[in-house]
C-alpha cells in the first residue's frame, strides 16, 4: 500500500523533546509552516512560554506536560493530543538525554534512566501514535543518530540506545509493511548538531562536554523532519560529514576505531573549561527554551541532505552550475553574470 501524506499546513504534528534543541526548532518551522502543533516535554514552565510565542506569531499549538519514559503519560499525549485538535497527523520522537561517560564508570541508575528515555520513550510513543496513525494514515518519526550504526566513547550508553532505536524503528517498519498499514516509517540520523546537548547531559569528566565537532545547525535535522512529515521516507541521515564517519566504521572498521578511539577522548571535552554548574535533566526537568548549544561555528546546511530529500533539484543546480562553470571557460559568459544566472537556476529548480 503507498502512503498518502497531507500537506504540512493541513496538519497535526505531536513532537516530544520539543523545549529545546532539535526539538523546539521542528515545532516553531512546523507551526510557522501552517501546521498545528502539539508540544510534549517535562518543564511545563518552557512548554508554556514556547506554546505562548506560537499563538503570537498566529500559529496554533497546545502543550501536554509528559514523561516519555512513563507509559502512562504517553497514552494522556495521544488522548489530549485527539481531543484537542481531533486527530494528529505526524508523531516526532524526538525526546532525548546523554552521560558522557565511560561504559565501565556509568552507574546503573544512570544507564537505566537513558533507555528509559531514549529508547523505552520511542516504543511507547511509537505505539500511542500506531493506534491513530493505523486507522487513518500518517508519519511516525523516529529520532536516531549516526551513532545507530557506529560506536561513539564516552557517550557509549547513549549510543546504545540509539542502536536499540534502529533495530526497533527498522523492524517496526517491516511488520507495517506486511500488515499493509497506510503509515509511513521514518529514521532520522542527524550528525554532530549545535543543541544544548552537551549542557542538559550528565558528564562524569572533569572537563566541560561538548557535542564532538563538525556540529550542523538544528535547522538542518528540522528540516529533514518536516520533510518527512510531508514525503514517505525510510531513513535520512542528517549531514555529510555523518554520512562519511558512517561509511568509514563500515569500510575500514579498523582504522575507524583507531581514529575514534583517539579523537573522541579530545573533542566530546572542551579543554581548559570545567564542568558546568548548572542542573542536568537526566533525571529530572533540566533548563529548557534554546535552541542552539555554546559551540560557535556550525555547518548552516548540508548539500548531502538536500540531495537526498531533493534529488532533482540538486541535480539540476549542479548541472546548472556546471553549466555556466564551462561558459565562463569559454569567455561566453562574465563571472560578474554569473551568479546571477545561477541564483536564476536555482529558483527555477526550486520553483519546479
Amino acid at each position: 500500500m503507498s502512503v498518502k501524506l497531507k500537506p504540512l499546513a493541513e496538519q497535526t504534528i505531536v513532537i516530544t523533546g520539543a523545549t529545546s534543541g532539535i526539538g523546539l526548532t521542528t515545532a516553531c518551522r512546523a507551526a510557522a509552516r501552517g501546521a498545528k502543533v502539539v508540544l510534549v516535554a517535562r518543564n511545563e514552565d518552557a512548554l508554556r512560554e514556547i506554546r505562548d510565542g506560537i499563538l503570537a506569531r498566529g500559529g496554533r499549538a497546545d502543550y501536554v506536560v509528559a514523561d516519555v519514559g512513563d507509559k502512562e503519560d504517553m497514552i494522556r499525549v495521544g488522548a489530549e493530543a485527539e481531543r484537542h485538535f481531533g486527530r494528529f497527523d505526524t508523531w516526532v520522537n524526538n525526546a532525548g538525554i546523554g552521560v558522557y561517560a565511560k561504559l565501565e564508570e556509568l552507574s546503573d541508575e544512570d544507564h537505566e534512566r537513558l533507555f528509559r528515555t531514549n529508547y523505552w520513550g520511542v516504543v511507547y510513543g511509537s505505539r500511542v501514535a500506531l493506534q491513530a496513525l493505523k486507522r487513518h494514515g500518517g508519519a511516525l518519526i523516529n529520532m536516531g543518530s549516526i551513532a545507530s550504526e557506529m560506536p561513539s566513547p564516552m557517550l557509549g550508553a547513549y549510543t546504545a540506545t540509539k542502536h536499540a532505536v534502529k533495530g526497533f524503528t527498522d523492524s517496526l517498519r517491516l511488520e507495517l509493511l506486511h500488515e499493509g498499514a497506510p503509515v509511513s516509517v521514518t529514521l532520522i540520523q542527524p550528525s554532530g548538531i549545535d543543541t544544548p546537548f552537551g549542557e542538559h547531559a550528565r558528564n562524569y569528566m572533569d572537563e566541560a562536554s561538548q557535542v564532538p565537532p563538525p556540529v550542523y545547525a538544528p535547522e538542518v535535522v528540522a528540516d529533514a523532519i518536516l520533510h518527512a512529515a510531508e514525503h514517505p521516507t525510510r531513513n535520512l541521515v542528517v549531514g555529510g560529514v555523518g554520512r562519511a564517519m558512517i561509511a568509514a566504521s563500515r569500510v575500514v572498521p579498523s582504522l575507524a576505531d583507531r581514529l575514534f578511539a583517539w579523537s573522541f577522548f579530545k573533542t566530546a571535552r572542551q579543554a581548559g573549561r570545567p564542568p558546568r554548574d548548572t542542573p542536568k535533566n537526566l533525571h529530572q526537568p533540566g533548563e529548557d527554551g534554546s535552541r542552539h548549544g555554546d559551540q560557535g561555528h556550525q555547518f548552516g546546511s548540508s548539500l548531502y541532505t538536500a540531495a537526498r530529500m531533493h534529488p532533482a533539484a540538486t541535480l539540476g543546480a549542479l548541472a546548472a552550475g556546471a553549466a555556466l562553470v564551462g561558459m565562463i571557460a569559454s569567455g561566453r559568459v562574465q563571472p560578474a553574470n554569473a551568479a546571477h544566472r545561477l541564483q536564476r537556476a536555482l529558483e527555477h529548480d526550486r520553483a519546479a
